[in-house]
């Protein structure tokens, strides 16, 4: 069984073509597990009047922000594979059975990315290889100073990591998909795919900041993802 879980937030302009894109991926046994985060438009009437049996949605009283969405879909969960997914982008073709056959043999799979409307087009300066995958130490390094391009949108995990993400420290306000890529790296249990498997729309409404951040966003989010790298070793020796 396929899990697909997706934090939503004022989506009710992109989130329709978004599901249908991931319906049309899931067998009849699947599921699509969403958390409104106390949206004040109509995205939670647009999803519902998708009118899919697969779709199960919860709503926040009060928002919590989008990391603690994902938390709570992933807890949600039921399926044996747990694919994440962002509310405004589009699925690629064959993206469920290349990441459930990826997580055959580890715990933790990344894919990559392009742009939506720009053919294909890749906008990482060093995409996922496969042969980064047993290079856990420099995807590690990778990860703190920025230049591994790991997105949730482009993730997925076995039900055996959900124990090792769950729950998502809390001083990780943001990029609850580092963290994931933080547990597959030390976990040693990670496999990337080169191929795309999301078509990224990029808009000011992203979650994912299209303007460059300050000195002092940078320092702090490089100490929480140096504590996560901790963290993720004490869990692995527990």
């Amino acid at each position: 069984m396929v899990s697909v879980c997706m934090a939503s937030y004022r989506g009710e302009k992109y989130i329709a073509e978004q599901v249908t894109s991931i319906l049309r991926q899931l067998d009849a046994d699947d599921e699509l597990v969403i958390v409104d985060d106390a949206s004040p438009d109509a995205t939670v009437d647009v999803v519902q009047a998708i009118g899919d049996p697969r779709i199960r949605i919860e709503r926040n009283a009060v928002n919590q922000g989008y990391v603690r969405g994902f938390e709570r879909a992933v807890g949600l969960a039921r399926g044996e594979f747990v694919l994440l997914a962002d509310q405004d982008d589009v699925w690629t073709s064959g993206r469920v059975d290349a990441m459930v056959t990826a997580l055959a043999d580890a715990k933790v799979v990344a894919g990559n990315y392009s742009v939506l409307g720009e053919n294909g087009r890749i906008p990482a300066r060093w995409p996922l290889t496969a042969e980064q995958s047993h290079r856990e130490l420099a995807n590690e390094f990778g990860i703190l100073v920025g230049y591994r391009p790991y997105f949730g949108c482009a993730m997925g995990m076995r039900r055996d990591a959900v124990d090792d993400f769950l729950p998502v420290p809390a001083y990780f306000t943001e990029s609850h998909d580092l963290w994931l890529a933080i547990v597959g790296n030390a976990t040693r249990s990670i496999r990337h795919l080169p191929r795309v498997v999301v078509e990224r729309r990029l808009h000011d409404a992203n979650a994912t900041p299209l303007r460059w951040r300050g000195i002092g966003q940078i320092l702090r989010a490089r100490i929480m993802i140096a504590r996560g790298l901790i963290e993720a070793r004490r869990r692995k020796r527990s």
